[in-house]
């Protein structure tokens, strides 16, 4: 129930920002930040009410993993819009916004399972709760920078120099920001609980190895960017690409590969 309240407080919420994006106005719009801090409240808690039910950290299957995932990205959003001193910024937050509502209609959906349930003894571990969430917290960043880099590409057409300037420096912020978070999740908690789930800290499984291609392109990204000076064109598709790699690591591999991370369901 809660997560239906959500899911059409977002379909409201982006109704109105698409109304302000066509009256054109020169200050973004004052209220959908605040009710995307409500929509992400009331997925948080979802976790929380999960997490009591099951005595654990409700973080471990499909579900629980995109309401999680959909409540960092508003609250990144959110965060982003009180501090934001851009103009123009209504594309931004309604291209992240659009992909909160996509994870959650996911999650809404037959194929992510909504039983409470505890998860198998492999999964009860805080080293897997510090892997999911903070690999999740990163790439709630790389979803802004990935919009932000459609954006530029699009500005690029119109020929907008300044919002391209703007553009491409936000890009580089969200993804500098997310890395490092990404980075302790994703690869060092991972490998920790690797060895604790199945003896051993790199197993070459598909998420695995998936995950490190992700991390390379971001990699990539960065020391082009901070060593040398790449900007740009380039620098919006590598931001595009590293997030494509972040969906296909979740969503492609789950449902199209097997491996070890198959049960997380």
């Amino acid at each position: 129930m809660i997560s239906l309240i959500a899911f059409f407080l977002l379909i409201g919420i982006l109704i109105i920002q698409i109304v302000f994006i066509i009256r054109g106005d020169k200050k973004p719009d004052p209220f959908t930040h605040y009710l995307l801090l409500a929509v992400s409240l009331l997925l948080f808690s979802i976790t929380i009410y999960r997490s009591i039910t099951i005595k654990f950290v409700a973080i471990t299957n499909t579900f629980e993993s995109l309401v999680f995932f959909s409540a960092v990205i508003c609250l990144v959003l959110f965060i982003y819009r009180l501090k934001a001193k851009e103009k123009a910024i209504e594309l931004l937050i309604f291209g992240a916004t659009i992909i909160a509502f996509i994870l959650l209609s996911i999650a809404s959906s037959p194929i992510a399972p909504k039983k409470i349930a505890p998860p198998i003894p492999a999964l009860r571990s805080y080293w897997l709760v510090l892997h999911v969430t903070f690999s999740f917290i990163g790439e709630s960043f790389f979803v802004v920078s990935f919009v932000t880099g459609i954006y530029y590409l699009a500005s690029v057409k119109r020929g907008d120099t300044e919002k391209m300037a703007t553009l491409d420096r936000l890009t580089a912020t969200f993804i500098a920001i997310g890395y490092p978070i990404f980075t302790a999740g994703a690869l060092i908690f991972g490998a920790i609980w690797a060895r604790y789930a199945w003896g051993s800290f790199w197993s070459w499984d598909p998420k695995e190895t998936w995950a490190l291609i992700t991390w390379l392109v971001y990699t990539a990204y960065l020391h082009a960017r901070f060593l040398g000076k790449l900007r740009g064109k380039f620098s919006a598709v590598i931001a595009i690409i590293g997030f494509l790699f972040t969906i296909f690591t979740f969503f492609g591999v789950n449902y199209l590969l097997s491996g070890l991370h198959s049960y997380g369901g």
